[in-house]
């Protein structure tokens, strides 16, 4: 996922999405530990998507802290 579809998302939407990934991510390890997961780059995705969407989250945070 692209970090400029995840700005299109509001910020609700967006910690949505961060739950389904955080309960993703859990479901990709337990299928790595018990040896069923096939392509265990979606691991390495899908926490790289987790940390785009706390990238942009804060983003937000603080360009309404600062920003104006």
């Amino acid at each position: 996922m692209k970090a400029s579809e995840l700005r299109k998302l509001s910020i609700d939407e967006l910690r949505k999405k961060e739950r389904e990934l955080k309960e993703n991510l859990f479901r990709l390890k337990f299928k790595l530990a018990t040896g069923d997961l096939e392509n265990t780059a979606q691991i390495r995705e899908t926490r790289r998507d987790i940390a785009r969407i706390k990238t942009i989250l804060r983003e937000y945070e603080l360009e309404g802290q600062y920003g104006k």
